[in-house]
């Protein structure tokens, strides 16, 4: 209200809600094509739940209704979508993709659009871990690194992935920022359209943040 006289002509919030619609093409071609940050050869994978409501109103809910479905993360069932990214070494999103709360994130058409393009190697969780994964990434140039479940065998690997393994916790904090800070998530949403736009602002928005989560790999360097 401070800065209604710089803004004469700003519309109500009932029809700002109706107008979101019009942001989300230029909103998407501007993040796809200018906010995305450069591959170094070191990534991060994960995704992330986006809860459209609770869940004791999952039957009652009609705004996503066919839309979202229930998931299980790594703490609760819960009905929304999930949002699966990888990102660098200096926190900055590569790539991104939407999908349903019930898809698997090693789902081959999930890993093709958001490894397509890029190479080095990729460090995820064990919810990644897949041998047929693995095969189909190395032989695009892309090293999958992951932890081992405790019934498997353990592996050769180098120092320097080890390290950089125990480094993957970075992509949680930039989930973190994405939610607290950007606020991707809510369950106020009254149109999937609108969901769209609020959550390709937020990814705007953290691109443009002054501090994000990044590593110093120089500190990571191994002993010559």
């Amino acid at each position: 209200m401070n800065l209604r006289n710089e803004f004469p002509h700003l519309v109500s919030y009932n029809r700002f809600v109706e107008l979101m619609w019009i942001c989300l093409l230029p909103l998407t071609v501007y993040m796809m094509t200018f906010r995305v940050g450069k591959c170094s050869g070191i990534r991060f994978g994960d995704s992330t739940p986006l809860e459209v409501c609770h869940t004791r109103r999952i039957h009652s809910h009609r705004v996503f209704a066919g839309l979202a479905k229930r998931g299980k993360s790594s703490t609760d069932w819960f009905d929304g979508f999930k949002l699966h990214l990888i990102i660098n070494d200096q926190g900055e999103i590569l790539s991104f993709y939407l999908t349903p709360g019930n898809v698997d994130d090693r789902n081959p058409e999930v890993i093709e659009r958001l490894t397509k393009d890029l190479f080095g190697k990729l460090f995820a969780d064990k919810g990644y871990l897949s041998s047929k994964l693995f095969r189909e990434l190395f032989g695009r140039g892309i090293t999958l690194v992951t932890k081992l479940k405790k019934n498997m065998k353990n592996v050769l690997m180098d120092l320097s992935d080890k390290l950089l393994l125990r480094k993957r916790a970075i992509i949680e904090s930039v989930n973190d920022f994405l939610k607290n800070i950007c606020h991707i998530e809510h369950s106020r949403h009254r149109a999937p359209i609108n969901f769209l736009v609020n959550l390709i602002a937020g990814l705007v928005a953290y691109s443009f943040l002054p501090s994000r989560p990044s590593l110093f790999l120089s500190s990571l360097a191994l002993p010559s």
